[in-house]
């Protein structure tokens, strides 16, 4: 019959705390004080089916002496009991970690995706997006729990008033749980997909959506508006100018820099990296264009061509705030639409030359295939073209008025 170890009392205990080794406590077979370099732990020494297993039990003195006891005697019951309680409590300790926020999955689904898009501005679109829609609903709950409902209650809200926006955050709610469910923090389907899916309890976008027309002034109303924006101070006024003067979007413009403009080649060449369809884009100048960059005064410390006072590039705000000042009822993207309905309705010029002037995509893709040039002879021709009906007064007396009209 093995000897029975006697049951130390707690000062007994506590002088052992201070002596390194492997102590027998008694009061239950195989509980010990393990002492090492002044730290001192619990440890149940028993024989799990053919194994020894030493079994922690915590620190001491955080652990008392009664509390270990106690501890050692549940750690024999469950070995009675053909458990084995290293296991269970590693089972146990698995089931309390959790799957990471739908948050953090977008941000790493972000940083994943941000080397395949060819514009920084996506990766703050998809940030923005999801902070603004996603996160005030599923933000915060771990992404395994996101399920149909919870898209719905994302989507709902902007699926008929903000189709696009829907549609496009709908999209990278799809693309966030797919990477959460291939990095192993979900299971299951995909509660964002569309087809056999949100299809069936959310319309069609194409049903809903409407179509929304950025508002533009008519060509007979361009005149008198440049008349009047030439007579305005600062540099936003100029940048405006400039980009009605180009066809060209707000932001190349506002972001056009020195670098990119050949002044005696009269080009100005916009990178592709600032361009929507991420392809080199070359405009020709024409003798307005030309003038109005010649008559600005370049600011140390910036290379920008429109900086703002502070030197940094302007708001996208800022060419906007000049329409409204001026009681100007459209925006100023509204002036590629006015470019567009000139050279199709008061010019001969062939579609292409104005839509290679707008630099909008082939959508033929065939003809995408064989296009090598950008026809930048004749566009040249059509952008002096446009600069002179910009300095020319309409013909007839119908001149469209450019402030709104006052409400009765």
């Amino acid at each position: 019959m093995p000897k029975k170890i006697p049951e130390l009392k707690p000062l007994q205990v506590s002088r052992l705390a201070a002596v390194d080794g492997f102590h027998n406590v008694g009061g239950v077979s195989g509980l010990h004080l393990q002492v090492r370099g002044g730290s001192s732990a619990w440890v149940l020494r028993a024989t799990v089916g053919t194994r020894r297993r030493d079994i922690g039990l915590g620190g001491y003195p955080d652990v008392t002496l009664a509390q270990a006891r106690d501890r050692a005697r549940a750690a024999r019951a469950q070995i009675d009991n053909g458990v084995d309680p290293v296991e269970a409590k590693r089972a146990a300790r698995a089931t309390l970690v959790t799957a990471p926020t739908f948050d953090w999955c977008a941000a790493q689904t972000i940083a994943a995706k941000r080397p395949e898009w060819k514009n920084a501005k996506h990766a703050d679109q998809w940030a923005n997006t999801l902070e603004t829609y996603a996160s005030p609903v599923i933000g915060a709950l771990p992404v395994d729990a996101v399920q149909l409902p919870h898209v719905i209650d994302v989507l709902s809200p902007l699926w008929t008033s903000k189709t696009e926006t829907a549609t496009r955050l709908r999209a990278r709610l799809e693309a966030v749980l797919a990477w959460a469910t291939v990095s192993g923090y979900r299971r299951g389907d995909n509660p964002a997909r569309w087809k056999g899916n949100l299809d069936a309890v959310l319309p069609k976008p194409r049903k809903v959506a409407k179509v929304q027309h950025h508002r533009a002034l008519p060509a007979d109303g361009l005149h008198g508006f440049m008349s009047k924006l030439r007579q305005r101070e600062g540099m936003a006024a100029r940048a405006l100018e400039f980009l009605v003067l180009t066809a060209t979007r707000s932001g190349e413009v506002r972001g056009a820099t020195w670098a990119e403009v050949d002044l005696d080649a009269r080009v100005w060449t916009v990178p592709a990296e600032r361009m929507k369809a991420g392809k080199e884009h070359r405009v020709p100048l024409s003798d307005a264009a030309l003038a109005l960059l010649t008559s600005l005064q370049r600011m140390a410390g910036t290379d920008l061509v429109f900086p703002s006072p502070s030197g940094r590039m302007l708001s996208d705000m800022a060419l906007s705030a000049v329409m409204r000042r001026m009681d100007v009822d459209a925006v100023p993207h509204g002036f590629r639409s006015t470019f567009r309905d000139w050279a199709s309705e008061r010019t001969n010029y062939p579609r292409d030359v104005a839509e290679m002037a707008l630099a909008h995509a082939i959508g033929n893709k065939v003809e995408a295939a064989y296009r090598r040039g950008d026809l930048f002879a004749k566009r040249t021709h059509m952008m002096a073209d446009w600069a002179k009906f910009v300095d020319t007064p309409p013909a007839t007396g119908n001149v469209v008025p450019i402030r709104k009209e006052q409400s009765a």
